[in-house]
């Protein structure tokens, strides 16, 4: 008898234990419901010295079941003021990326082979900055469930699935209670550890879970670079004319 009640339990448990994409899946899905969004944010780059450069930004982003679209805006400094970068989030294939360069007055198309360069000079590569949605991934198996800082987390292993990415595996620890990621290392394509990502802060609105603050940390050659969001404001009018290339110029 106590023999069957512990297989019940065992495959009880197996049952209703989570797999890595289900995981993602659910992490993804808490902040999704946006609709479209505005943001006013400030990112500050930091050498290895702790030498800090600040610029401002704008980002707008249209939420859409094929895929994302977001449009970045650099405000400040002057010399970088009005350099735009539209993205277009194509679900199990390559982004499309354009960047308008105002110093030039033209726009360039960023290829697929050039996503996993530098974002702007930031830490930030090009698919850093475009949508993380979940199904662009494949997924590991195994679910490790750990603790860190005395709360209890999913790590799960997520592998890019497009080729050209400058990652070949990236492990992320998303908290077990409100499925919010919190921490990830980033793999280059040589398996070494090149990137920790810091989910520092979240914000809710509207019933809503929103990034306030990133730190993405090269630990190759000790740069970082800071993101975080000083105004948020969702659930607006955008719609796909807001992001054509005809905004750019």
């Amino acid at each position: 008898m106590l023999k069957k009640l512990v297989v019940s339990l065992v495959v009880s448990v197996g049952l209703y234990a989570q797999s890595s994409v289900e995981i993602a899946k659910k992490s993804y899905e808490i902040m999704s419901g946006y609709k479209s969004s505005i943001s006013q944010t400030t990112m500050i780059l930091k050498n290895s010295d702790g030498e800090e450069n600040i610029r401002k930004l704008e980002i707008k982003k249209l939420e859409n079941i094929n895929g994302d679209k977001s449009l970045i805006k650099f405000l400040y400094p002057a010399d970088i003021k009005d350099t735009k970068l539209l993205s277009y989030e194509i679900i199990g294939s390559d982004d499309q990326q354009w960047l308008y360069l105002p110093a030039l007055k033209r726009i360039k198309r960023i290829s697929s082979r050039n996503k996993s360069g530098s974002f702007m000079a930031s830490e930030f590569s090009y698919e850093d900055i475009a949508s993380q949605n979940y199904k662009n991934y494949t997924y590991d198996e195994k679910v490790e469930n750990t603790t860190k800082d005395g709360k209890k987390y999913f790590k799960i292993t997520r592998i890019p699935k497009d080729e050209n990415s400058g990652y070949s595996k990236q492990f992320i620890w998303i908290d077990s209670t409100t499925y919010l990621a919190t921490f990830g290392e980033y793999y280059d394509k040589q398996n070494r550890l090149l990137k920790e990502i810091s989910f520092l802060e979240y914000q809710k609105i509207q019933n809503i879970y929103r990034i306030k603050k990133i730190n993405m940390f090269n630990v190759q050659n000790g740069k970082s670079s800071i993101l975080s969001w000083d105004e948020d404001k969702i659930k607006l009018s955008l719609d796909v004319n807001d992001f054509t290339q005809r905004v750019l110029q």
